[in-house]
């Protein structure tokens, strides 16, 4: 207890409550079998000792604690978060009307459109990612309020460290490991949404000796593009940004409203099901609407599965969790590029059998099949992840989270 009190003297100096102490221990990796060994039943009956053992910072007085700030909703988020929906719309629409080199135009122009209004939208809304330093650097005495997307700040109940006055400093640097992670996985997300749009006309070409032409950006020919779920993911941006917001709302009651870490986690689990509950039913129903209005398969089952996956991935990302994401994602996208590359290697003299598994695969389920079993497995993980994660205090207090 004496070098538990040591370690995080500084966090018992500046704690208002228990709760406090506890958001601090969770989020420097203390758990109930930390706790047990110093004979206590969980996190929570720890901090309300070192509370009452740890010495007051009397010198410095710290400053007032404010409640949080209620995650509001706000027009430009709302704005950004349909616009990649409606560029998406407007660029099926101009593909549909042009033929040969303006149509080539018209998808680069739309996909560089679509591309960068996606940017905005996750940068300006509830799907916000963290700032890479961390949230207690930010200026002295205060930290970034998680899940709100706003850049609000508190008063933080740990010592504020020296805060870099370069504006630049708030990027994540390229070479760093974040810099990385966040670079892979842009990389797997563009990967997934190609995939959608064009994989299983590839794959069907790959297994029957194709493609011997580029795709032609319509349904039918021997490369068909899946125009319908990549439209509706789209358009799923703004439903996201609201199931996120959702899950922040209900965050700041659990914390407001929580006297325990558990008594947090169950108020915060529901929020986190109906968010996921709430987006597949608009997914669902967007599938439908633009299967109907371009007169194509919705294709429910590879959008699903690949709408949960994103979804897990970037709320994981918003509360300071990339590592887990990012693999998850490049996991999707080995089996993906490994059922395209494993059926073309199968046509080298003696290698047949390399495309055996894919192709026994595909007589079962079709080509659906493989981006289902992907996605749906990693989109799986993380949702396990996400409900052992984002029901932790940690994840969403002021205080921030290692990742």
């Amino acid at each position: 207890m004496k070098a538990l009190l040591h370690r995080h003297r500084e966090l018992c100096e500046r704690a208002v409550d228990p709760l406090e102490i506890a958001v601090g221990l969770e989020a420097q990796g203390v758990t109930d079998r930390t706790a047990a060994r110093c004979r206590h039943r969980d996190v929570f009956s720890l901090a309300e000792e070192l509370h009452a053992r740890g010495p007051r910072d009397t010198e410095r007085p710290s400053p007032e604690p404010q409640p949080l700030p209620v995650p509001r909703v706000r027009a430009r988020w709302l704005l950004l978060t349909l616009l990649p929906g409606a560029l998406g719309a407007g660029t099926v629409t101009g593909l549909r009307l042009t033929q040969g080199t303006p149509r080539l135009l018209v998808a680069l122009g739309g996909l560089l459109a679509v591309a960068l209004a996606t940017r905005a939208a996750l940068r300006h809304s509830p799907l916000a990612g963290p700032p890479a330093r961390r949230a207690w650097r930010t200026a002295p005495g205060t930290s970034t309020v998680a899940g709100t997307g706003e850049g609000r700040t508190v008063p933080d109940a740990r010592p504020a460290r020296t805060a870099q006055p370069d504006a630049r400093a708030e990027r994540i640097a390229p070479g760093t490991h974040a810099g990385r992670t966040t670079l892979g996985t842009r990389v797997w997300t563009l990967w997934l949404l190609g995939y959608a749009l064009l994989g299983d006309g590839l794959l069907h070409a790959v297994l029957t000796g194709g493609p011997d032409t580029p795709p032609a950006g319509s349904p039918e020919g021997p490369w068909p593009t899946a125009t319908a779920p990549a439209l509706a993911l789209l358009l799923a941006c703004a439903p996201a940004a609201w199931c996120a917001h959702l899950l922040a709302v209900g965050a700041h009651r659990g914390l407001t409203g929580s006297r325990t870490l558990r008594q947090f986690t169950a108020a915060v689990t529901p929020p986190l099901l109906g968010a996921y509950a709430l987006f597949l039913a608009a997914l669902a129903a967007l599938l439908a609407l633009c299967g109907t209005a371009l007169h194509q398969p919705a294709a429910y089952p590879q959008a699903l599965t690949l709408g949960a996956l994103l979804l897990s991935a970037r709320l994981l990302t918003t509360h300071r969790h990339r590592r887990v994401p990012a693999r998850a994602l490049g996991a999707a996208v080995l089996a993906e590029a490994l059922a395209l590359a494993l059926p073309t290697a199968g046509r080298l003299p003696g290698c047949a059998f390399l495309a055996a598994p894919v192709q026994t695969l595909v007589d079962v389920g079709g080509e659906a099949a493989v981006p289902v079993l992907a996605c749906g497995t990693a989109a799986l993980a993380l949702l396990w992840h996400a409900g052992r994660t984002l029901t932790r205090a940690s994840a969403h207090a002021p205080t921030g989270a290692p990742e």
